[in-house]
């Protein structure tokens, strides 16, 4: 492929990303926190449950652990993107609904730039507002309809370096933009005749900078047999950006009778997140993985109104804990037959809330997998592969709507031989 062509694909996929991240969800909790969280997976570790952390592979843009990058080798350019489609069904009290969506998800590139040195560059999700409800309350005479509805989201575009400083060993770094947005409204109206309606906006924008770090350990167990051990860090810290509350009192015929905006500096944080996990490769055919990530919620503040005033109170976050494992399977890695090279990759993952709605946790997730990764030929390349993974996704507390997602991620990894020397007789 030509470079140039490769890199106007890079940028205009990059591009496509960032664009693509906000209302990407209908989900009712994604009213709450910084939305719903992504899980920052590629098409490749997608159907593995997201494991990521321990593992290793020059084919692959692992950038849940940054050290990974050193893997590549001299000779190779790798493109990852893909995009993402989801039908939900939610269910409360006795009624259910239907909704789908879908989105560019990410697009990720990584290369060598000296002996044990490689980068990587992309653009990820990292949560999702999108939601559009009405809740009616009834006294004895009459009633008043809130509807809440929001959307946006946040993302991260990162540059980052992995560097295999001694045999077995590496480190990484991704260093972050870190931006969004979002808008929510809340009017509520009252049957009462000639009734005011009071209309409640929340806004924020925000735009700072996300540290992630890395490390892996690699070491041949057995004669088969491949251990990878990894650990990663993200710094939490303030964000640069304030929470906006108007409220609105306008009259039957649309006039404003009372307005008030209030205004909460700095108002969001990110959390402290470490992560950990292991991967073994056997035969150079069965790799099985397993990770553990702790999300350091519970310190943080965040802005909330209590019908007096709006301000950053605590109690509202809580430390959230995500556990996942997955399995690749590829038959033959050198054979000839079509099915010996296909990776066959499932996994399972369960979450817990970050956040509390009133004084409930929020609702648990529980995620399945499954994928392949099926091999590209053509006249000009034998390496890149295409991803296709399903995933049902479970999120549930008691009291609360239930909702259940089947989603479909398609993603192809081009690997491209870039810096290969061409002799001609």
């Amino acid at each position: 492929m030509n470079k140039r062509y490769f890199v106007s694909l890079l940028t205009g996929m990059m591009m496509m990303s960032a664009n693509a991240q906000v209302s990407s969800t209908l989900s009712p909790y994604s009213q709450f926190g910084l939305g719903v969280l992504a899980d920052q997976s590629q098409g490749f570790n997608r159907g593995m449950g997201g494991v990521a952390y321990g593992l290793r592979s020059g084919n692959n843009v692992n950038m849940k652990n940054p050290a990974s990058y050193s893997a590549v080798d001299s000779l190779t350019m790798l493109l990852d993107v893909g995009v993402t489609g989801q039908m939900t069904n939610y269910k409360e009290g006795g009624k259910s609904l239907n909704t789908s969506t879908g989105n560019f998800d990410y697009a990720v590139a990584s290369f060598r730039v000296l002996p044990h040195v490689g980068v990587a560059t992309g653009v990820v999700p990292f949560s999702n507002i999108g939601y559009s409800y009405s809740h009616i309350e009834k006294n004895s005479s009459t009633s008043s309809t809130s509807t809440y509805s929001g959307d946006g989201g946040f993302s991260q575009a990162f540059i980052g370096t992995g560097w295999e400083f001694a045999k077995c060993f590496s480190i990484g770094a991704n260093l972050s933009y870190f931006w969004g947005k979002y808008s929510k409204t809340i009017p509520v109206v009252s049957s009462e005749s000639n009734s005011s309606v009071i209309t409640r906006s929340y806004s924020a924008s925000v735009s700072s900078y996300k540290l992630d770090f890395g490390v892996q350990w690699q070491q041949m167990v057995s004669k088969n047999d491949l251990l990878t051990i990894g650990a990663t860090a993200g710094l939490g810290h303030k964000l640069t950006g304030d929470a906006d509350l108007q409220i609105v009192n306008t009259n039957s015929s649309g006039s404003v009778l009372s307005e008030s905006t209030t205004s909460v500096p700095d108002a969001f944080q990110l959390p402290h997140i470490f992560g950990a996990g292991a991967s073994l490769v056997h035969n150079n055919s069965l790799t099985i993985a397993a990770d553990y990530t702790f999300q350091k919620w519970s310190y943080i503040e965040y802005p909330i109104f209590d019908n007096s005033k709006y301000a950053l109170q605590s109690g509202y976050f809580m430390d959230r804990h995500q556990f996942a494992a997955g399995v690749d399977w590829q038959p033959k890695p050198q054979g000839r037959k079509f099915f010996q090279l296909v990776h066959y990759r499932m996994g399972v993952s369960y979450a817990t809330p970050y956040y509390k709605i009133g004084t409930q946790d929020g609702p648990s997730e529980l995620a399945v997998s499954a994928g392949f990764g099926i091999p590209v030929y053509n006249q000009w390349n034998n390496r890149s592969v295409l991803n296709i993974s399903a995933q049902w996704v479970r999120n549930a507390t008691t009291g609360f709507v239930k909702e259940n997602t089947f989603r479909i991620n398609v993603g192809i990894t081009f690997n491209e031989r870039w810096f290969a020397k061409w002799k001609v007789d």
